[in-house]
């Protein structure tokens, strides 16, 4: 049964965050809140969170995992970008944006593409999500909690807990947040973006 952890969407409650936190060390799969809906997440590090995450979905070895970060710098470790991909990332974060980028050696080869060897990263802009990652101290793998035959996100913490209580460890619930998935924007096709998947952010960002 997955522990529950009411928080404020906009104050989160630093006790809540930090159990929340200790969870994820620990090796747990926690539901959390972002500008685009519930999600997934888990610390890099757990080689079992991208089975757990891929069993849950439904996900086929073609599906580009996303690693969260907290600001630009996290991010810049993680993947390879030129200055004029810099650019247009820097003008759309934080947002509802996930970029596909070349990744770089610090990111686990099991979290790669199989074929092109990258990675999603996005900087959200949720309070309790930039939080989570504060005092995580690191990026999150994550997935947008879209569940098998569904194409919107689920953006209700009690319905979350209510649908994935045995699979998940935590339910960190801010209430409702956005119903729309994150825009996906591979730089591996087209240096100036290609959108692969159109939801929450307009492109380019203005």
């Amino acid at each position: 049964m997955a522990r529950y952890l009411d928080v404020h969407p906009v104050d989160p409650q630093p006790r809540a965050v930090a159990q929340t936190v200790d969870a994820l060390r620990e090796g747990g799969l926690v539901a959390y809140p972002t500008d685009s809906g519930y999600a997934l997440g888990a610390v890099m590090g757990d080689r079992a969170a991208k089975d757990r995450i891929r069993d849950i979905r439904h996900l086929d070895d073609k599906h580009h995992y996303t690693v969260v970060c907290r600001d630009f710098a996290q991010l810049g470790q993680l993947v390879h970008v030129d200055n004029r991909v810099f650019r247009a990332v820097k003008a759309a974060t934080p947002g509802p944006y996930t970029f596909i980028l070349p990744a770089t050696h610090e990111v686990p080869r099991r979290l790669l593409h199989p074929r092109k060897r990258t990675i999603g990263v996005r900087i959200p802009e949720h309070r309790v999500t930039r939080a989570l990652l504060t005092e995580l101290g690191e990026p999150l793998l994550s997935s947008t909690l879209i569940l098998p035959g569904e194409t919107a996100p689920m953006t209700d913490g009690w319905e979350v807990k209510e649908r994935l209580d045995h699979v998940v460890d935590v339910v960190l619930d801010a209430g409702e947040c956005g119903a729309e998935p994150t825009t996906v924007v591979d730089f591996t096709t087209d240096p100036s973006g290609e959108v692969v998947r159109a939801g929450a952010g307009s492109w380019p960002a203005r």
